[in-house]
């Protein structure tokens, strides 16, 4: 089966940057939509020479440009936006893009994080509105009958997991560690994390495949579904050493939420989604809305969180 055309926007982020290489590893005809400042800023114009001499094409323009995103549009099958959790309304202009044209046979919106219509932070997204913007993207491209697929990976490992879910670290303690809540063991109320560039192996994969059409993919390995509690032990067994728990209720972690401003308080907000709410695992992933990636694509290799913590001892 010929390979669909790919268009990716936000290739000089990471995940983007990820997106880009696995496309052109699993030989799709790959394109990037690319800020004209881009080329000029030393960093993203490293990832894009590399990029173009891996075969990808290079396109000048941005989201808010539509002659350009019509142009690149037009050059693809499959258009995947990868673009900052802050940029997420931007995407607007694009579905209408896409909508237009009508020949786009997959568009997967920039989500790449927990699935956000099963957030239970209202409260806090009221205050925050981090997660709202990606409902409001993801009903706008279903309202609009633009055929999709959402990935839903969870927490990417370097968000939280190298300081063992302790913000403001930026490695695992040796000493003491605090526990949110009563940390828990594993079930509804576990982290899920996932290594970006594997996050980009299994969104390449879902994009000729019928079986995820107009459906969530959602990423949850066993081996990466985690606990605070068994998170520390792992870290513990693997420094061999026993840590000194400090312990922050549910009471005091809301507090310490609100008294602090966004971003800065982005990674206490995941804390309490993840670890306190239970929002990556609360849920059972069942058709006909959902996929399990892992199940999917079982020849898809990926980073454990063991593997992970290896490298930081």
């Amino acid at each position: 089966m010929e390979k669909s055309k790919i268009l990716i926007i936000g290739v000089t982020g990471s995940l983007g940057y990820h997106l880009a290489e696995a496309s052109l590893k699993f030989c799709h005809p790959t394109f990037a939509l690319v800020r004209h400042s881009a080329f000029s800023h030393p960093i993203k114009a490293q990832k894009l020479h590399s990029l173009s001499q891996g075969g990808a094409t290079l396109l000048t323009g941005s989201m808010e440009d539509e002659t350009a995103l019509a142009e690149a549009v037009r050059l693809v099958d499959v258009v995947i936006c990868a673009v900052s959790a802050q940029q997420c309304l931007h995407q607007k202009l694009l579905i209408r893009v896409i909508k237009q044209l009508g020949s786009v046979k997959r568009f997967i919106p920039s989500e790449f994080g927990s699935d956000p219509t099963r957030a239970h932070v209202s409260e806090l997204d009221d205050l925050y509105n981090f997660y709202a913007p990606k409902v409001e993207i993801r009903g706008l491209v279903e309202a609009e009958g633009i055929p999709y697929t959402v990935i839903s990976c969870n927490f990417f490992m370097k968000i939280l997991l190298p300081s063992l879910a302790q913000p403001g670290l930026d490695a695992p303690p040796r000493d003491k560690v605090t526990v949110y809540g009563n940390g828990n063991t594993k079930g509804f109320f576990a982290g899920v994390f996932m290594k970006e560039s594997d996050v980009a192996a299994f969104t390449i994969s879902t994009v000729d495949d019928p079986r995820t059409l107009n459906k969530v993919l959602y990423l949850r390995p066993p081996e990466n579904v985690c606990s605070l509690n068994e998170l520390v032990e792992m870290w513990e067994i693997k420094i061999g050493k026993k840590l000194e728990r400090l312990h922050v209720s549910e009471g005091e972690l809301l507090q310490k939420i609100k008294g602090t401003s966004y971003p800065a308080n982005y990674e206490l907000l995941f804390i309490y989604s993840a670890f306190i709410n239970g929002d990556h695992t609360y849920f059972d992933i069942e058709p006909p809305s959902g996929v399990n990636g892992t199940q999917l694509y079982p020849h898809v290799k990926y980073t454990t969180i063991s593997e992970f913590l290896d490298t930081l001892v």
